[in-house]
This record gives structure tokens, C-alpha cells and sequence, in this order.
């Protein structure tokens, strides 16, 4: 396909011009210019991506958040191939929130700054390249103009442009100067041709991959900043609960600790700003600070919901099922199609509520001034990180400066930046730096959960043997509940997406929602409701099948049928593609010897899905032993994320994406219980051991186009579903509610 080439005024409006320019030391910078009105003059700052040093060094910038998705290797290498240089001559440097107030509010010095729904790469892929093939042109210029000849005569590559006339080539780094002096182009350079490139879509180490082994790469828990106080909070065990008095007089006597006080949280109902009301103590160290908040004694008002509990919550969720709820879809004549089926079939699927459960706790480092505030935090949304801290202080966030370290973990969970808000509170209670460190204890008893949800499917098969109908009625706590301006009758969104698999497949399609107001937090866990819908769809395709008499791989593909695009209004439109479904399940069938007579006991189940714009597809064999002993035997699993750009990062994300939704499966589930969540550490949170997993683990590739997608989420959905599609063809137990847990000895 080819690449649609705008101008650049077009192309770049949100994110004005990109501009070239010397910087220090005489290199060439290129970036962006943002203008920040100062008095009556104009001062303009470059925000910029490229450095070319005189030394022919080239250093890339990365605008955005690493949360172990690839990106901060990902980016520059779109830049460095549009460039034109060596990619071992490149290194990466990681570039602040730049945030810019303008006349017109506050504007962007590095482009858009944060990741979420798999859009680091996509959001940055035309973009990125277009400022490494400006730079690209503009030195090209520099150097015709040198030779007296036409730009068109020239190329550049490897660090140097050539001139096949001349028989001639000058390195990068001797035409800094001169490329700095020309005037920006009006019009966006042309970009490289697929065939031609040599440094996307080839495999290349993470750059950050050996400082990560041996410790040196620094994360937001490593933050250590001169004359810094260490904060811990004792937030309240109860969901919305409160203090209503604390004797701190036994913790200022812990040794270290220098102040305790009280921070106010939200109440029920309201958005949150942080997550809980509590206690905070601040102390010389982190465990002076724990201690400290071991000897506190608090008297908690318990609040509205200490009633809440996880057996009420699926109690109310099947009564609100016997009822009717609030239809969002209604496509077709579902009541005359399921009244005309010869076979109907109904069941319901229960997904829990899940912690993100990243590996490095919540933290985060403010400094409040009179004028001024630092942030130094893992986050996903440094632009959120500036709003909290603004919400917090009072500042002006073009005072407040972000810095984002690489984060030891994300899955949606730093897209929330209540932590910072708890920091910046805390330092200017204080007047002092401060670092506040959550305990894993912390993070596991308060987090913006995965919503949970209780789905009640029913399809019909027609005379014909073909799906006719289908409904999913959904239950659950949306993850939209308490967001500011968030309207009821809007809540559903974040939990049903309607142009998802079998819109415009099955034409009598209806999707209905309701909603449990249940207090926990909730918010964005990987995927967000695919992790959830994928599950319960591709289970579903697999009763359907089976009562039905039919194959479940075949069905399937007779569903998907050949490649076209349907319209798709949702995150990752704007179609979807079923045949690319069609493509991954018959490939990871094929590869698993799907059909092969397989051992007694032994089983294989499939799923696939269409995920923010990309397609993934899981096999897995499976044993269930006479006593319930599940052991998985073999995992294929393939991705289609249209052009690779970073093979090594796509595969990872795709293994890592199947053990964490397999981890997650088989497991993983929070609990209420009188209003206080149960689990509190990994002893009753249990993430999969390594020994969960077989050694013939297989990730494939499979391009498709040269249009990329982001790949963070795209192989986590239909990792559960074909774990416990095999399990049915194992033992026949079919799995109806996650986690797994102990239902196989049941």
C-alpha cells in the first residue's frame, strides 16, 4: 500500500512545524518549534528529535513513555531509517513531558506525549518518520548546494550523502552547519519504500536491553534526589471509608519519622483524584516510614459500602440478568430470529475483578515550591502526571515539570496518576522533596481494578444450520463509574463494544447492558473489556459448535469467511477485517496438528480475536489428568499487526501477552468481602510460575500490510479462551467462570 503524503502544515497541524536549527556545540537539531508568549515578545523553544554531532554521532529522541512495550527503541529507529544512518551509531535519549503554555492554553514541544490502547507506535508512526526524512532532505540540500548540483542527483545513507556524478560523499556531521542555515521545506519529504528499508522490520536488540540485566537502567522506584523525605499513606481498609480519628503519637516516636497528617480522598460517587482517604507518614527512609505506619492507631468510619461484597455483587448481577436492561444495539429482528431457531443455546460467563499486579508498586517523587513543582514518576500519561500535581499544588502546570522513568510494569494501571497526586499533596503539606513508595500490600488492596461482570450469551441456529441470532447481556461494574461528566446512560462503553465480533456477520444482533454500582475502583487492565468479551465470545463459539454437531475450527471459519473489510466505528477502525481471522486460526491449527488423534486426557482449543487494530490467534493442547491435574502440552500462538516494525519487541509482547492472560486465567481474582478487598500480596494473588508453561511455546509473525499496529494488547485476549476451550476437549469441563482455580478437581 502506499503512503498518503500531506504537507507538512496539514499533516503536523496539532503538532505545528517541524523546524531545523543549531544546537549545542554546533550540532544540527531537528524538532519542534513551540512558542511561548513572554511579555509582548514570542520566545521559541525547540523541542527537538534529532542531533546530529559534529563527531557524526547521532543522538534520537523519545517522546514517549516506556512501559515495556518497545517503544523507546521502536520510535527512534523510524526516525534513524528515514535518516539514513547506522543504527549503531544512534543512541536514544528520553525527552520530558513538554508541555507548553500558549495563548491558545497549553501546546505540545514534543508531539503528544503518553501510551494506552496500543498507540504508542501507531499514533507516532507517519510522524517520527517524517522528521527523520526532513532532516534526511535537508542535509541532502546542503549538500547539492555544495556541489552546485540537484538535490534530486543525491542520496543519503549510512551517515553520508553521495552524489553518483561526482563520485563523491560527505559524512553527516560535515554538513551540521550548512543543513542548520537552510530554510524549513513547506511540504512533507518523501518517505522510504518498503523494499528499501534497512533498519524497520528488522530484528534488533531493545536498547535498553543489557543496562536492564545488569540494573543500571533507572526506574521511578530508583529515584533518589538531594535532601528527599520518604512517604507512605495509610489509606483506609474500607472501600470509600474514612478516618475519624488517629492517635500518631506511638509513630512519631519510630525512629526517623518526622511528620504525620491526614489526607482527605474523594467521596463516594465523586471522581477520584486519588484512590482513598488515609494517613500519611513521612520519614527519613522508607522503613522508618512503614514502621512509623505500623504504630499508628486509626479509628476508620467504615462508609457507604461496608456491606459490599463479592457474593452480593453476583447476586445482584443475576437478578438485574432476570430483568430487562438498557439495550445499546439492537440490529435486525433478534425476538423473530431466536423465536424461528431450531437449536438455541444459552449460557453465562462470569469474569472477575483482576489487580494490574505490575512488578515495581506505585511511587512517585514531587517537590512543591512557592512557584515551581518537580515530578519525577513511572507513568503512562505524563500529561495526567501534570493535571494531578496541578489539581494537588494549584500551580500552573506550564510550572510543573515531568520527568518519566521507564516503568517496571503499566497494563493500563500508570494510565491513573492518583499516586502523583498523593505525592504532590504530601510535599507541599511538607515543604520538602518527597518520595512516596507504595508496598506491593498497598498496590494490591488499592487499585483501579479490571471490572468485572457477569454475560449471559444466547444464539440460534437456523434451519439452514446457520447463526441467526445472537444476544450478549452483560452485568457488570463499568470502568466509566465515577469519571467526571461520565453520564449513566453512557457507562456501557467501556464494557460493550458493539462493532466487535459477529456485528455484521449475524444480522440480528442485540447487546444489552447493566449496570452494578458496586463501590470498588475500577479502571483499564490490558485490553480493557477484550480480555473479558474475547473470553466469553470465543467460549461461546465453542458451545455453539458443539451443540450444534459442528467443528469448532471450521465454524469459526465459516463465520470469519474470506478477507473484506466491514466498517468499524470503535478503537482500531476503521474496519475489521475477519478474513485476517480466517488467516491466524487456520495457521496456528495447522502448526498444533489440529485434528491429529491426540493421548486420553488430551485436548486442543483455538480462539482468535480482532484487538485495537490488530489480530491474534491462540492453539493450545492441554491434559487434565482422572484427578483434575491440568497441564498445558504445546502453545501456538500468531499475530497479524500488519508491518512488523520491531520484530523482537511484536514477539515479546505477543509471549508475554499469552503468559499473562494464562497467568490471569488460571488464578487471579479479587475479592470483597465486607467492604474491604481479601487479597493482599502474591500468597493469595498467585501470578503462573514459569513451570505453568511448556517448553514448546511457538510465536509467529504473520505481516500483512505496511500499515503497523501497536501490539501491547493484541495477543492477551485469546490466551484464556483456547486454555479453556482445551480443557473441554481434554475432559470435557467446560469452564464458565475464571479463574480456573481448583474447578477441574471439582
Amino acid at each position: 500500500m502506499e503512503t498518503k503524503r500531506t504537507s507538512l502544515h496539514r499533516e503536523l497541524d496539532r503538532r505545528q512545524f517541524i523546524v531545523a536549527g543549531i544546537g549545542l556545540a554546533g550540532s544540527f537539531v531537528i524538532g519542534l518549534p513551540a512558542r511561548q508568549a513572554v511579555g509582548d515578545d514570542t520566545d521559541l523553544r525547540l523541542g527537538y528529535f534529532i542531533e546530529i554531532l559534529e563527531d557524526g554521532r547521532v543522538i534520537i529522541g523519545s517522546n514517549q513513555p516506556e512501559i515495556g512495550q518497545g517503544v523507546r527503541t521502536a520510535l527512534p529507529m523510524l526516525v534513524a531509517e528515514e535518516l539514513g544512518v547506522d543504527w549503531e551509531r544512534v543512541s536514544v535519549r528520553s525527552m520530558p513531558l513538554g508541555l507548553v503554555k500558549t495563548a491558545d492554553g497549553y501546546g505540545w514541544k514534543y508531539g503528544g506525549q503518553g501510551v494506552g490502547g496500543s498507540t504508542g507506535l501507531t499514533e507516532n508512526w507517519q510522524f517520527m518518520r517524517e522528521v527523520g526524512a526532513l532532516a534526511r532532505m535537508q542535509l541532502i540540500q546542503a549538500a547539492a548546494n555544495r556541489w552546485g548540483v540537484a538535490a534530486a542527483s543525491c542520496s543519503a545513507d549510512a551517515g553520508y550523502v553521495s552524489c553518483d556524478s561526482k563520485h563523491e560523499s560527505i559524512a553527516f556531521s560535515d554538513l551540521v552547519s550548512d543543513a542548520a542555515a537552510l530554510p524549513t521545506p513547506a511540504t512533507a519529504p518523501a518517505l522510504k519504500a518498503m523494499d528499501k528499508f534497512q533498519i524497520l522490520g528488522k530484528r534488533h536488540d531493545n536498547v535498553d536491553a543489557l543496562d536492564i540485566v545488569t540494573g543500571k537502567v533507572r526506574y521511578g522506584i530508583d529515584t533518589r534526589e538531594p535532601d528527599m523525605r520518604y512517604a507512605v499513606i495509610a489509606r483506609s481498609p474500607w472501600l470509600n471509608g474514612y478516618p475519624k480519628r488517629f492517635n500518631d503519637e506511638a509513630a512519631r516516636k519510630v525512629a526517623g519519622v518526622l511528620d504525620v497528617f491526614e489526607i482527605n480522598g474523594p467521596a463516594a460517587g465523586e471522581p477520584y483524584q486519588i484512590l482513598a482517604s488515609g494517613i500519611a507518614v513521612v520519614a527519613s527512609s522508607t522503613w522508618a516510614a512503614i514502621k512509623g505506619r505500623d504504630a499508628l492507631e486509626v479509628e476508620w468510619d467504615k462508609g457507604p459500602n461496608a456491606n459490599d461484597s463479592s457474593e452480593r455483587f453476583w447476586r445482584e448481577n443475576a437478578t438485574m440478568l432476570d430483568g430487562k436492561g438498557q439495550v445499546v444495539l439492537d440490529d435486525g429482528n433478534f425476538d423473530e430470529a431466536i423465536a424461528n431457531a431450531e437449536l438455541v443455546v444459552e449460557h453465562r460467563y462470569e469474569v472477575p475483578f483482576v489487580n494490574h499486579a505490575p512488578l515495581e508498586p506505585q511511587n512517585c517523587y514531587a517537590f512543591v515550591q512557592n512557584d515551581q513543582c518537580h515530578i519525577i514518576a513511572p507513568t503512562q500519561m505524563p500529561a495526567g502526571a501534570s493535571r494531578a500535581a496541578a489539581w494537588a499544588t494549584g500551580l500552573d502546570r506550564d510550572v510543573i515539570r515531568v520527568d518519566f522513568t521507564r516503568s517496571g510494569g503499566g497494563f493500563g494501571r500508570r494510565l491513573t496518576n492518583d499516586y502523583v497526586a498523593e505525592a504532590a499533596l504530601i510535599s507541599k503539606h511538607t515543604g520538602w522533596p518527597i518520595k512516596l513508595q507504595w508496598t506491593r500490600e498497598d498496590d494490591v488492596k488499592n487499585d483501579f481494578y479490571r471490572p468485572a461482570g457477569l454475560h449471559e450469551m444466547k444464539a440460534g441456529i437456523d434451519s439452514d444450520g446457520k447463526l441467526s441470532a445472537w444476544t450478549q447481556r452483560l452485568a457488570s461494574a463499568s470502568k466509566y463509574y465515577r469519571r467526571p461528566d461520565m453520564p449513566d446512560e453512557n457507562l456501557w462503553e467501556a464494557e460493550l463494544y458493539p462493532d466487535d465480533f459477529p456485528r455484521r456477520i449475524v444480522g440480528n444482533l442485540r447487546l444489552e447492558y447493566f449496570h452494578n454500582t458496586i463501590g470498588i475502583p475500577r479502571g483499564s487492565w490490558r485490553a480493557p473489556a477484550h480480555t473479558a468479551n474475547a473470553w466469553v465470545v470465543q467460549s461461546f463459539l465453542d458451545e455453539i459448535a458443539h451443540a450444534s454437531g459442528r467443528d469448532p475450527l471450521q465454524f469459526r471459519l465459516e463465520l470469519y469467511g474470506k478477507e473484506r473489510e466491514l466498517e468499524y466505528g470503535g478503537h482500531g477502525g476503521p474496519t475489521f477485517n475477519p478474513g485476517r481471522l480466517s488467516r491466524l486460526l487456520s495457521f496456528v491449527a495447522q502448526r498444533i496438528d489440529y485434528g491429529a488423534a491426540l493421548p486420553e486426557g488430551h485436548g486442543i482449543g483455538l480462539a482468535s480475536h480482532f484487538t485495537f487494530g490488530g489480530y491474534a490467534a491462540h492453539a493450545m493442547e492441554v491434559s487434565v489428568s482422572e484427578s483434575g491435574d491440568l497441564k498445558i502440552e504445546r502453545i501456538v500462538a500468531a499475530i497479524d499487526c500488519g508491518y512488523a516494525v520491531h520484530p523482537n519487541a511484536v514477539e515479546a509482547q505477543l509471549q508475554g501477552g499469552t503468559v499473562d492472560g494464562i497467568s490471569t486465567a488460571l488464578g487471579l481474582e479479587i475479592t470483597v468481602r465486607d467492604g474491604q478487598i481479601e487479597q493482599s500480596n502474591f500468597n493469595d494473588y498467585p501470578l503462573a510460575r514459569i513451570a505453568a508453561f511448556p517448553s514448546r511455546f511457538e510465536a509467529h509473525i504473520l505481516p500483512y500490510d505496511d500499515i503497523p499496529t501497536g501490539v501491547g494488547e493484541i495477543g492477551i485476549p485469546t490466551a484464556a479462551p483456547a486454555l479453556t476451550n482445551a480443557i473441554f476437549a481434554a475432559s470435557g469441563k467446560r469452564i464458565r467462570r475464571l479463574p480456573i482455580k481448583d474447578q477441574l478437581r471439582s
